[in-house]
């Protein structure tokens, strides 16, 4: 992998990922011991799902007796504990665990392991075995937000970092995302589920709607499938069973990803509105004034096409953006993703003296102002 090692400034509360990939808990199978095969790599590791207290361990062994892959303890907080100094020698590379239990005080006391640890935990609210959900766990807390956002609440006032692993098209996604956003977590960690693979809609909606930090998950097995997710408002994402199949793939995809930044300067920016890409796409958008896709983005912040116009332009003063002359409209601040060819607007890259990074990185900063400036949700 490239050594360029400095291209994310990822950072979650203590956490600072070194890349955007992360190897995602898989039930019996993400032990330290395995994790640990790519901590080289990953920018993450989630270990787990692992099981807190007596009711969940005992769920566990039933679902082994069946032939599933569990973790399974009768000393599940000594455990933990072994796990992640396990984990202390990772290369600069995050850690996270998934954990699963039937009562709010087994969340806590692992929060506090966790952090001691400098480390991440995330709630299990993915996990669809009958054995585990029986006990308010797992999957069930999305029927229960009331109950998740206690959790999630009493975990973060640990001071640790704290995700929420989520399934999606369960419930309102949209309403889960709120609620623990509302609650004080930091990050969400979405399996977009869908009938076909990952449904990218669903990282889409939770991006246009919330600051959260979003782990996507579901089918990335290339570095196509990540882009997917990516473009949809994804901050990072997470490989599963692919690696069982192909353990070589979270260096592949940290690499590719990592000479996408070098290329681009923003690794996970949106498809054009046009295109289906998330509110941040603005930066890309046109002057509005033909009908087309922007209309209804503008709608969705509470934004006049006026108001959005002299927004670009107040933006751009005083950068090499507010050139362009011989550009569409006159000026950069209308111009398309760097990946989309244009010859005008290259032209006029060369004579400023602008990179094709630059140029991105200045795309970004105006993607957070349009929505720093946002009046209403969707």
């Amino acid at each position: 992998m490239t050594e360029m090692t400095d291209q994310f400034d990822l950072k979650i509360g203590y956490l600072t990922p070194k890349n955007p990939v992360c190897l995602a808990p898989m039930a019996g199978i993400t032990d330290s011991k395995f994790a640990k095969q790519f901590t080289d790599h990953a920018g993450m590791v989630i270990l787990g799902g692992y099981n807190l207290d007596d009711k969940t361990n005992e769920a566990a062994k039933r679902e082994v007796q069946r032939g599933r892959s569990e973790f399974a303890t009768d000393s599940p907080i000594e455990f933990l504990s072994s796990e992640l100094e396990a984990m202390q020698d990772s290369h600069n590379c995050s850690v996270m665990v998934n954990v699963r239990a039937a009562g709010i005080d087994a969340y806590v006391d692992a929060a506090r392991i966790a952090k001691k640890f400098k480390a991440g935990i995330e709630i299990n609210a993915h996990c669809r075995q009958p054995e585990i959900m029986e006990l308010g766990a797992g999957q069930s807390l999305l029927e229960h937000l009331e109950t998740l956002s206690e959790i999630v609440q009493a975990v973060k006032s640990t001071g640790a970092v704290v995700s929420v692993k989520i399934r999606a098209n369960v419930v309102d996604d949209l309403e889960v995302a709120e609620v623990i956003e509302a609650a004080g977590a930091d990050i969400i960690h979405i399996d977009a589920m869908g009938q076909r693979g990952a449904d990218v809609n669903v990282i889409k909606t939770i991006r246009n709607n919330t600051s959260l930090f979003i782990i996507g998950n579901n089918s990335v097995v290339d570095i196509s499938t990540a882009k997917s997710l990516f473009s949809r408002g994804a901050d990072m994402v997470s490989v599963a069973r692919a690696v069982l199949k192909e353990p070589n793939i979270i260096r592949f995809l940290a690499d590719q990803i990592t000479r996408y930044q070098m290329d681009t300067g923003w690794y996970n920016s949106p498809k054009h509105i046009c295109g289906g890409g998330d509110l941040r796409a603005l930066a890309f958008c046109c002057l509005p004034v033909k009908p087309c896709a922007v209309h209804s983005a503008l709608k969705q912040i509470g934004m006049t096409a006026e108001e959005f116009a002299r927004l670009k332009l107040d933006f751009v003063q005083g950068t090499p953006l507010e050139y362009g002359d011989s550009t569409c409209f006159g000026s950069m601040t209308w111009c398309c993703k760097i990946t989309k060819p244009c010859f005008l607007r290259d032209g006029v890259l060369e004579v400023v003296g602008l990179s094709d990074v630059e140029f991105m990185q200045i795309k970004k900063r105006m993607s957070e102002e349009i929505l720093a400036r946002r009046k209403k949700k969707y």
